[in-house]
């Protein structure tokens, strides 16, 4: 059983093409029917139209074989009033969902990835929390690579805003547990050591699922070239349990209980 990441682990940062070999490792999954989940923090374009996009690349897969935090929000959010901070797909996926935009006394406050986030947005950010709205990260990405360049990503963001305003943000991507549970429950695992990860986002993915007793699985096909970028930094215990170039080198395993798997 797996989740498989998709930006940087079978699409490429860069041109948004497959990755050599992440076509049809997904479709090999499908046709051998091994349970498989695509687990994406994308919140760029709306659910609809980034799995047709993957579709439309090569990639077959089922509505319940794909997960992004758009599915998550609303069991959060309900019928509440919203303001959100992102890029312009992102809020205008919000739009379409049908979510109450409030900018002055807003109920949740969301914030996404915004590539030219500025210090007015960010205090903005600040103001509506401390004037009461709870806030939402809809994922925890350490970092996102961009122009051959890496930049901080959702997750560092979230921290600044937690560390200015005393508070906590909710996460309902990646890597929270709840957007686990979510998938796992899609996957029909009964547990989570049943389940294998494939990430090109070791802090962003991976850590925490590891934590939940995956095996984690690091490709460097997108965030990292080389693992020195990054493995150690981290504690033993956070360390991914295998890692390989792309995920074209990775073998499938039908019975993941065969694997030698890496301690917790």
């Amino acid at each position: 059983m797996y989740f498989i990441d998709v930006q940087g682990t079978l699409i490429d940062d860069i041109d948004r093409k497959p990755i050599k070999g992440a076509v049809e490792f997904v479709n090999s999954l499908k046709n051998s029917g091994i349970p498989f989940v695509l687990i994406t923090n994308n919140t760029k374009y709306s659910t609809v139209d980034f799995m047709s996009y993957l579709r439309g690349l090569g990639f077959r897969f089922d509505d319940k074989e794909y997960l992004d935090p758009f599915a998550t929000l609303k069991d959060f959010v309900d019928n509440k009033k919203i303001w959100a901070i992102g890029n312009d797909g992102f809020i205008s996926a919000l739009r379409e969902f049908g979510y109450r935009f409030d900018t002055r006394n807003p109920d949740f406050l969301i914030m996404s990835l915004k590539e030219k986030l500025s210090y007015d947005e960010m205090a903005e950010a600040v103001e509506l929390i401390l004037g009461g709205a709870k806030l939402i990260g809809m994922h925890e990405t350490a970092i996102y690579a961009k122009n051959g360049r890496k930049y901080p990503g959702l997750g560092a963001i979230l921290r600044a805003l937690e560390y200015a305003t005393n508070t906590k943000a909710r996460i309902v991507g990646k890597p929270s547990e709840d957007f686990y549970d979510e998938a796992r429950k899609l996957l029909g695992a009964d547990k989570y050591e049943d389940i294998c990860i494939i990430s090109d986002d070791v802090i962003g993915d991976l850590v925490g699922a590891k934590k939940l007793g995956m095996k984690t699985v690091l490709v460097l096909s997108g965030k990292y070239k080389s693992a020195d970028e990054i493995i150690p930094f981290l504690p033993e215990g956070d360390r991914p349990c295998e890692i390989y170039g792309s995920i074209a080198e990775i073998k499938i395993q039908t019975n993941l209980l065969k694997v030698n798997r890496c301690r917790h």
